[in-house]
């Protein structure tokens, strides 16, 4: 694992996911639960050098270990960018069933779970170039390591959390793909 992000290719990993986790997923308010987290510094975002789904295993592990043993009011959550591994969106879908073996193995179940988020996610039922697919993709394949007792807590304030889903298909429907890209200018258009 690269948490050092004094290398130029990790550092660009970093922006990139900083940038999107700001514009798009805090930005157009796709997770309402990430913005507090984040502005309270407690996320954690690793760049794994896994070039193989097994040393991705061990990073996932590693991380799992480490999220479980530090304090939320620490560390929170944390992305686990892996870019030089699964970059094929049906091998990094089938891993996911060996990430959550991971956490099984870990005796971790009730405790974290793993959300995931890929450069060509797409959801069961939909074309690759559907807009709504755009709610889980981020610039390389990543882990989202969540704690359990903060998605309840998370859940628990908001009203109809199943609505967070439909909500987000429609600011992407409005958005649609001319303003998903201009996200992503360094000077957005006025």
């Amino acid at each position: 694992m690269n948490t050092d992000p004094k290398t130029p290719e990790t550092q660009k990993v970093l922006d990139a996911t900083r940038i999107w986790l700001e514009r798009a997923v805090i930005g157009l308010n796709l997770c309402p639960f990430a913005k507090p987290v984040h502005l309270a510094n407690r996320i954690r975002f690793v760049v794994s050098e896994a070039r193989t789904p097994e040393a991705l295993l061990a990073d996932l592990a590693s991380e799992l270990q480490f999220l479980n043993d530090i304090a939320p009011e620490t560390c929170e959550t944390t992305l686990l960018i892996h870019p030089h591994v699964l970059d094929d969106f049906l091998e990094f879908n089938s891993f996911l069933d060996d990430a959550e073996a991971v956490v099984e193995t870990l005796g971790l179940v009730g405790e974290l779970q793993v959300a995931s988020f890929h450069p060509r996610y797409q959801f069961a039922g939909t074309e690759p170039d559907e807009i709504e697919n755009h709610t889980n993709r981020s610039p390389y394949p990543t882990l989202h390591l969540l704690r359990e007792s903060s998605i309840e807590r998370a859940v628990a304030a908001c009203p109809d959390p199943a609505e967070i889903y439909e909500e987000n298909i429609r600011t992407l429907r409005r958005l649609g793909p001319d303003g998903w890209r201009r996200l992503w200018l360094d000077e957005p258009s006025r």
